[in-house]
């Protein structure tokens, strides 16, 4: 008996050696009551709601976990189950990854989750009152996960019946808002609003979250040895044959392909190349900021060969000269590639700046005039036919214009993520709405009219 426990005791104290103690000390405020704390990182293919990584509480205020015997360094986060919910920064921005390494000697690591990327981090959204989230956790099938998907709409879409090209644009926390960003925001919102005041016709943005730790699986169909990939196929499966049909149903869209762009920087760019060659029938507009075409060169190569003509396509490539030695010599394959299977030369810009960088900075002073080439072939004033369905021209104070209407109609009310709230029977003219709604977006159902609620 006395070799058995003398050997237990020299294997507990082996593992108790290299054991990791994570203690989270405090959380934000606005932490919903009875929320579950999720660790996800390397050791879990950082899964944001794995039950084995539950935080639990000491019964001293604080939550903890331990992390077995192991060698190396661990990156990870903390989660309220999915990527929406994952912790940010000060601002309620994004946050790098954590990280601690394994020593041979126990530790404790004592740690505080500042914010929630969802609930945000205070008041100092950078964001255009034209911004909205059309969904924090927006199902995402063909991957089965959740994503965040940011909607901007044009200054004049509750006042007018036009119906608009979109952008779907990656890395969406990096797109309209400071507090969300990772080292600063495209301006997006900001850009657009200037160029809509000067003339311009107008666009609906639609920025899709990256997946944090998934970001290079899902924008790359192709593994990379080093780094991952190969769910590209998937994540754009998403973005053409869910997240595109959405939207086309619920908002005022040009759903023809030459109105849709897929705009990206770095690994989101060599994605949005492969996805408007992929769905030519979905997207003929491409703005490649950066793109790290160096992740899975040879295949992007090769499949370009094999893809239908794209001779209605167009492409904006942007770069800066020193970003790598790569960067330029790829652009100029994959560009040529493009260009002996259709692309006209017409149909393609490249700028490579001498002093770009591979920055949101750079990408953000560079969007206005790509967006601007992509589109200046087309003629915006031409809408679809409106089959003389309802229109909502004016919402303000409560109330909400309408004309179209044969005689008083009922319409169902939802939220834009799809939960009905009531039914409500409106005539020609001013309609005066709930004073129990909130401000926001909502949708009326049978023809899904969406209309925003301004209220003083």
């Amino acid at each position: 008996m006395r070799k058995i426990s003398l050997f237990s005791f020299l294997i507990s104290s082996l593992l108790l050696q290299a054991q990791v103690t994570l203690r989270i000390t405090s959380i934000p405020n606005n932490t919903p009551l009875g929320a579950t704390i999720y660790l996800a990182g390397s050791i879990n293919n950082w899964t944001p709601g794995n039950s084995a990584f539950i935080m639990q509480p000491d019964g001293l205020g604080a939550f903890q976990i331990t992390i077995p015997e192991g060698t190396g360094t661990v990156e990870y986060k903390f989660t309220r189950g999915s990527w929406p919910t994952v912790e940010g920064n000060a601002n309620g921005g994004f946050l790098p990854n954590r990280s601690f390494t394994f020593t041979g000697n126990p530790q404790t690591i004592n740690l505080s989750i500042l914010s929630w990327e969802d609930l945000g981090g205070g008041n100092n959204s950078t964001a255009a009152s034209n911004v909205q989230i059309l969904s924090p956790s927006f199902f995402m099938p063909q991957l089965n996960r959740n994503r965040r998907i940011w909607l901007y709409l044009p200054p004049d879409y509750f006042t007018s019946t036009k119906h608009y090209p979109v952008l779907y644009m990656k890395d969406g926390q990096n797109l309209f808002d400071n507090q969300t960003s990772f080292s600063g925001e495209w301006q997006v919102d900001e850009t657009l609003n200037n160029l809509f005041n000067q003339g311009d016709y107008g666009a609906i943005v639609v920025g899709i979250d990256n997946g944090g730790g998934e970001r290079l699986n899902e924008y790359s169909p192709w593994v990379n040895a080093q780094y991952g990939g190969g769910q590209g196929d998937a994540y754009m499966a998403f973005v053409a044959e869910t997240l595109k049909p959405y939207i086309d149903e619920n908002f005022r869209t040009r759903p023809e392909p030459e109105m849709n762009a897929l705009i990206g920087s770095s690994m989101g760019a060599l994605i949005a190349t492969y996805g408007a060659c992929e769905y030519p029938n979905a997207f003929r507009k491409i703005g490649s900021f950066s793109p790290a075409y160096w992740f899975a060169l040879a295949p992007l190569t090769t499949y370009i060969s094999s893809v239908a003509n794209l001779n209605q396509h167009r492409v904006y490539f942007v770069a800066g000269q020193n970003e790598s030695s790569t960067m330029v010599p790829n652009i100029t394959t994959i560009r040529t590639n493009m260009q002996n299977n259709g692309l006209t030369t017409n149909n393609t810009f490249t700028k490579i700046d001498a002093n770009g960088t591979h920055s949101e900075s750079y990408w953000r002073n560079e969007f206005g005039a790509a967006y601007q080439w992509l589109f200046m072939e087309e003629n915006l004033s031409i809408n679809k036919e409106e089959n003389k369905k309802p229109q909502i021209i004016q919402t303000n104070s409560g109330q909400i214009w309408v004309e179209g209407l044969t005689n008083t109609t009922s319409f169902e009310l939802y939220t834009i993520t799809g939960q009905k709230i009531t039914t409500l029977e409106l005539k020609n003219g001013y309609n005066t709405i709930s004073n129990e709604l909130l401000s926001g977006i909502y949708l009326l159902k049978s023809t899904f009219i969406v209309f925003k609620l301004f209220k003083n």
